[in-house]
């Protein structure tokens, strides 16, 4: 990781000369203001499934994003700034690798190889953070850290609510065909749900795990880049990243209401007869049909939880692009990141998630997120400095 102090002895807004857009603060605090009269007024409940959420966020996906946040490191920063310092330590007392192995093993005997690979990873970057960092040093990089992934965590959550709102009043399968019958034009007859099954038959099942793992790795670009952003540009600059993520989701939730749709699964009379049933995203699916329907029909849920029904535009697209942005002075990593989409998009489509005109209209959702909070600041300041570049 990026270790060097000087993006937290320095204010973002005192070391650059653009001034930030604040739209999205207004925004959030708005829709935090109307959420509970309008949870009422939908009776819908006011408690949220704090557990389910909080052990999402703060524990699993926080643990997955630092590693990706280490990966971020090692392809866009310059090794004299992260690996040697690293191996440096290990070089003075080759002793200190032994509890490390040891470490590695139990958890790996323990939860398997992988988990173990991902905590043991976590746990190397943060003892490093510490060897590094002066006590206040810590202090700015917990603070550029948590007071991001708050806004985020808490963000999300009154998009999560509000999203509940809009399927309370608006059926959400309302225009599905409509952009079944845009895909139809755009893939000269075809459709998404071909293409799957398509791949079911001719591609075994390992393939659609590997695309469920590229699907769900999605979420830790945001993670990634937020704990990437934090160590090399400061709170500010992070809190910009997150304010542009927020407001994708916000634009996503006027179009959510205008056109209510939730994938091309709910159209095809096979999905589930075909899909593999072993599969995550089958689960998802299979969970989320009856669930829009009971909201739909007010049926009385008893807590806010993990359901995500917006399926135009596709954010899995929105995310990553507002991602590049983001991370566009670090171009190694611009390019990895770049080639891990294109394989992103294909996962969407064969999973059957969303159409193609999800995908198509994700991009000026994008730009205009951006236009929004962060394209009409930039500076070159942003793009200058060449050690970013790992040059």
């Amino acid at each position: 990781m990026n270790i060097s102090t000087e993006a937290f002895s320095v204010d973002m807004a005192t070391r650059t000369p653009m001034k930030l857009s604040y739209w999205h603060y207004w925004i959030g605090l708005l829709l935090a203001l109307a959420l509970v009269p309008t949870l009422r007024f939908e009776n819908l409940p006011l408690k949220f499934d704090w557990i389910t959420l909080g052990v999402a966020f703060w524990i699993l996906l926080a643990a997955q994003s630092i590693f990706a946040a280490v990966l971020l490191c090692l392809i866009g920063l310059p090794r004299e700034q992260v690996l040697k310092p690293f191996l440096a330590h290990y070089r003075v007392n080759l002793l200190r690798i032994i509890p490390l192995l040891l470490f590695f093993a139990i958890l790996a005997w323990s939860t398997g190889w992988l988990r173990a690979l991902v905590l043991a990873v976590d746990a190397v970057a943060v003892l490093e953070l510490l060897n590094r960092y002066k006590a206040q040093g810590l202090r700015h990089a917990a603070a550029a850290v948590l007071v991001p992934a708050a806004y985020l965590f808490f963000g999300f959550l009154m998009v999560l609510a509000y999203n509940n709102v809009i399927v309370s009043v608006r059926n959400n399968f309302a225009t599905d065909p409509a952009l079944a019958a845009i895909d139809h034009w755009l893939l000269r007859g075809h459709s998404v749900s071909e293409l799957s099954h398509w791949a079911l038959q001719a591609l075994p099942l390992g393939f659609f795990k590997a695309l469920e793992f590229i699907y769900f790795g999605m979420f830790l670009q945001i993670g990634a880049t937020l704990i990437f952003l934090a160590l090399n540009e400061g709170k500010m600059r992070t809190l910009q990243f997150v304010g542009t993520i927020l407001m994708s989701y916000y634009l996503a939730l006027i179009i959510f209401y205008i056109w209510p749709a939730q994938g091309p699964y709910t159209l095809c009379p096979a999905h589930f007869s075909r899909f593999p049933t072993s599969l995550q995203s089958y689960n998802i699916q299979a969970t989320l049909i009856p669930h829009a329907l009971a909201l739909f029909h007010h049926a009385r849920i008893t807590r806010i939880s993990t359901d995500y029904f917006i399926a135009f535009p596709c954010m899995h697209i929105v995310q990553p692009i507002i991602v590049l942005w983001f991370l566009r002075p670090w171009r190694r990593i611009l390019f990895a990141l770049s080639a891990y989409d294109l394989f992103l998009v294909a996962a969407i489509l064969m999973l059957e998630m969303h159409y193609v005109i999800d995908i198509l209209v994700a991009l000026p959702v994008a730009g205009l997120s951006i236009a929004l909070t962060d394209g009409l600041f930039h500076s070159q300041n942003v793009l200058a400095p060449s050690n970013r570049n790992g040059s």
